[in-house]
């Protein structure tokens, strides 16, 4: 089968589409965390960013592949989220529940299809963009449980808190709010997020 005869085409314009929309959504959220002073978790979350700029990259060069003549332009029909307001930490609860539907609902059954059409390489990005997405979904979801339960910058036992800024270290159930070195605010202080 072609590619450009193919719904693994169209699944690739949509997840396309979809990684832009996510990378623009999440930049509204940096944003957001910057201008509130949070500077690293602002960090945090433009590395993700850049991620999803990476996953639109390499989505976007499987349809470059399709035809030797130039795409002037694919119809696609197909949902985006909406919902992200200007909300720091309801941002980050739909940024963890927009990953998660990619990771469980949207990137299966493009890889499933891909795999059915023949185009294994295909399939095998849409299974790893499932494994990053869950990542994603992980760290939104621990950014915004600290958020909310105030832990950001509190943990129950002590951990060593380090400006991001100027590398001062510290070790305390709370981090400094101005870094004793460089005068940084509380939000360059590297946060403390679970990996697996």
């Amino acid at each position: 089968m072609e590619l450009i005869k193919s719904k693994t085409y169209l699944n690739l314009a949509k997840a396309y589409a979809g990684e832009c929309m996510a990378r623009t959504r999440y930049e509204f959220i940096e944003y957001g965390a910057r201008m509130k002073g949070y500077k690293y978790l602002a960090k945090l979350v433009d590395e993700v960013v850049y991620q999803e700029f990476n996953h639109a990259r390499m989505l976007y060069s499987f349809i470059e592949t399709a035809s030797k003549e130039e795409i002037k332009n694919i119809d696609i029909c197909s949902g985006y989220p909406f919902k992200e307001k200007w909300d720091l930490l309801e941002n980050l609860r739909l940024a963890a529940e927009d990953e998660e539907f990619e990771e469980k609902k949207v990137y299966p059954e493009y890889e499933k299809t891909a795999r059915e059409e023949g185009f294994e390489d295909i399939a095998n990005l849409f299974k790893n963009l499932i494994q990053v997405e869950s990542c994603h979904k992980k760290l939104f979801t621990q950014l915004y449980e600290q958020m909310k339960n105030g832990t950001l910058y509190k943990k129950p036992n002590p951990v060593k808190w380090k400006c991001d800024d100027c590398g001062y270290e510290e070790v305390g159930t709370e981090a400094f709010e101005i870094c004793p070195l460089c005068q940084a605010k509380q939000g360059a202080v590297m946060l403390k997020i679970a990996s697996d």
